[in-house]
């Protein structure tokens, strides 16, 4: 609830599309830019990876569940229960943990995610009940 009005749930079309842009916004040119300083341009650099993973971390946590696609998109990251911005821990869980899990099943539950937020009603993925936490329109 927010000021007495339940907030919608964001589907698969918005999450993706905000995916997309902070890819564009902020993973594309982190990469030119780590590739510039380490002469490396490979697509496993680990300098850009753990940027790419503190950003995904960190700036939701500073920024009410926030990334620039999210802000961008009109979205946000909550916890489920409380609906709280994201602290450090859920983002972990979120992030660190989730693809450890998208990771440990070859891309399945990555694939089982998507679906899952296609089909359920509460467009929740495998990441968001790790985390306890959802996306939200703001």
């Amino acid at each position: 609830m927010k000021g007495g009005i339940h907030l919608r749930e964001a589907g698969f079309w918005v999450r993706l599309g905000a995916n997309l842009l902070d890819g564009i916004i902020v993973s594309i040119p982190l990469a030119i830019i780590v590739g510039v300083l380490t002469g490396n341009y490979d697509n496993d650099e680990p300098l850009a990876k753990l940027l790419s993973g503190l950003y995904s971390i960190l700036l939701p946590v500073l920024w009410s569940g926030r990334t620039i696609g999210k802000r961008i998109c009109g979205i946000r990251i909550r916890k489920y229960d409380t609906h709280e911005p994201p602290g450090i821990g859920t983002m972990l869980m979120r992030v660190v943990v989730a693809g450890l899990v998208y990771g440990i099943t070859f891309g399945i539950g990555f694939i089982a995610s998507v679906i899952m937020v296609a089909v359920r009603e509460d467009k929740r993925a495998i990441h968001d009940f790790i985390a306890g936490t959802e996306v939200v329109w703001d």
